[in-house]
């Protein structure tokens, strides 16, 4: 039990890690990133798909536990930037498709 639990923090550790440099990055570099409002008015209107509608169609595994979702403007178009937790403790930022 005291094992499972040092491995999930430390996987948390790390996982906070990853987004450090994510944060420290400058808006125009990730993209002009939305307000909390205007991505629910665009899961509202249809404009963009649920996290977990994007995450289903990417294949990635349920059991990945999201630490953070942003949606941010690249290339034209919103993407999610999530940073995740696999099943395996592995934790990455993912840049998906919102649509």
């Amino acid at each position: 039990m005291k094992s499972t639990l040092l491995i999930r923090l430390t996987s948390l550790v790390l996982a906070l890690s990853l987004l450090s440099p994510l944060a420290a990055m400058p808006v125009a570099a990730q993209g002009a990133c939305w307000d909390n409002s205007a991505i629910q008015a665009a899961l509202a209107e249809g404009r963009i798909q649920p996290v977990a509608a994007v995450l289903s169609r990417e294949g990635i595994d349920p059991s990945t536990e999201v630490l953070s979702v942003k949606v941010c403007e690249q290339g034209g178009g919103p993407v999610y930037v999530l940073a995740v937790l696999e099943a395996n403790g592995q934790a990455r930022n993912l840049t998906l498709s919102a649509q």
